[in-house]
């Protein structure tokens, strides 16, 4: 691919690659796992498009160059940077923060430093390969500054913006001593888009708590500095997989015989149970392996009968939360496994891996139950990876009630992971449910992850973005002395 600009950018945190280097120099890449990577590939890859985003390795100046037709553009990041904008303000700040403070959030200025000038890097690689006029797609809450800075840059194109992960209310929010910059940030975007109504409902609130700008409905009206006035949504645009591609994977001879595989490998249990996180707080493992363990002492349940497999993969394993968050877990796991393993029967198999698809697909099939319980989480596509897997009908989804997911997938056994009382009803319930039960909750999700996929998400959210483009390609001249109106817009 020879062109340099492009009618679709998307700017991301990570390329959708993982870059090696050899002892020789030699770069080679090969196609990350990631969540948003498996969600936005199908998007990217039937678009003329680019992907703006950091490599991964640091202190590594890349040319951009093509990866299987997307052209690539990677943004440099030094050792230093990536402690103070990545694992520091996005990951040691933002993060905490946006997820109801389960951790405490730190504050430092060299962080925020850091972190405007990453996103300056960012948003002037990406108006270097805009065409005219294109759309700008940008991800996630490490790039929050992009969208005001890009429009600087060029405004010309049109800019969408997507938070991954929750957005906090203003009380919580408010804590941020650079919230107003954070907002007037997010503000230079078209559409701003979120998983959960009550995502974009706490956005809306910061805006008119925090700034001059005001709405009372899902639009904002903003008069620019020339006079005229730009309109800006902020809805929910709740994200979804590949739930076709998925669910015919599942299908596939080889991963039906691996799951049978896995199950005689854990000895062949009456029921398996099944969580599958990245190693991070929010994601309520500690809790999770916490319920499991008192059904086990109290006897409802044995080693021999039932067993849990814990995926737990690697994340961000630089910063001291996480760092505490593993040895607590891993300690958790062999107290459990002394007191109630048998021999040929572990009661946790505990993982601290990445998987391929299709042993994640093999995993989902060989599951009774799944377990989602979430302290807070802006979607969780395991969840649907789970449902789309389960062309059988078979298994159960236990859902954590604070996570995105839980708004669509109502046919899942909800559960507060706070109650560890509650908790273990629904892990019995669910281990137990009678077939007819199961089948019919199953059909319901399926139904909800095949119709609602991410080209449907991809779909809408540009969409939305064509409409307000158009809407503000016919501006209205504001009138003297006024700040802001408000619109009326669908969701």
């Amino acid at each position: 691919m020879s062109k340099e600009s492009f009618d679709l950018v998307v700017v991301a945190n990570r390329l959708p690659v993982d870059i090696t280097t050899s002892v020789a120099g030699e770069v080679t890449w090969t196609r990350s796992p990631g969540g948003l990577v498996t969600a936005l590939d199908p998007v990217v890859r039937n678009a003329d498009a680019a992907w703006v985003g950091w490599s991964g390795a640091t202190d590594l100046a890349l040319d951009p160059f093509d990866a299987d037709g997307t052209f690539l553009v990677p943004v440099e990041l030094s050792a230093d940077e990536v402690e103070q904008y990545y694992e520091g303000f996005s990951n040691d700040t933002l993060w905490p923060l946006y997820h109801d403070v389960i951790a405490s959030p730190a504050f430092h200025r060299a962080w925020w430093d850091a972190y405007r000038r990453i996103n300056a890097r960012f948003a002037h690689a990406a108006a270097a390969h805009a065409a005219p006029g294109a759309k700008v797609w940008i991800h996630d809450y490490q790039l929050q500054l992009v969208p005001a800075m890009l429009r600087q840059l060029r405004p010309d194109v049109t800019i969408g913006f997507f938070n991954h992960i929750p957005f906090p209310s203003v009380e919580l929010f408010g804590q941020l001593p650079w919230r107003r910059q954070i907002l007037e940030g997010l503000l230079g975007a078209d559409v701003i888009g979120f998983q959960r109504p009550s995502d974009a409902a706490n956005f809306r609130r910061c805006v008119t708590r925090l700034t001059s700008v005001k709405a009372r409905s899902r639009q904002f009206s903003l008069i620019t500095d020339q006079g005229s006035r730009r309109h800006i949504v902020a809805g929910s645009f709740p994200i979804s997989i590949d739930a076709a591609g998925f669910s015919e994977l599942a299908k596939k001879p080889e991963v039906l015989a691996r799951a049978a595989e896995i199950r005689s490998e854990l000895g062949n249990p009456q029921i398996v149970m099944l969580g599958v996180d990245r190693l991070d707080y929010t994601k309520g493992i500690r809790h999770r392996i916490k319920v499991y363990g008192e059904l086990l002492r109290d006897q409802r349940i044995n080693a021999s009968q039932c067993t849990l497999v814990q995926v737990a993969s690697p994340s961000r394993e630089n910063v001291g939360a996480y760092q505490e968050l593993r040895e607590q877990v891993e300690v958790a796991v062999g107290r459990i496994n002394g007191e109630y393993g048998e021999l040929g029967h572990t009661a946790i198999h505990y993982l601290h891996h990445s998987y391929p698809q299709e042993e994640m697909a093999a995993l989902y099939l060989a599951a009774d139950v799944m377990l989602v319980t979430s302290l807070r989480d802006g979607m969780n596509l395991v969840a649907k990876e789970y449902v789309a897997a389960r062309n059988d009908l078979g298994g159960a989804l236990v859902l954590s009630e604070f996570t995105g997911a839980a708004d669509e997938l109502t046919g899942a056994i909800m559960v507060n992971p706070h109650d560890i009382d509650g908790m273990k009803e629904a892990y019995m319930h669910a281990a137990f449910m009678p077939p007819a039960e199961a089948r019919r909750r199953m059909l319901r999700l399926r139904r909800k992850v095949l119709n609602n996929d991410v080209a449907k998400w991809a779909h809408s959210f540009l969409q939305s973005l064509e409409v307000t483009a158009e809407l503000n390609a016919h501006p209205v001249l504001g009138g003297a002395g006024t700040s802001a109106s408000s619109a009326t817009t669908p969701s």
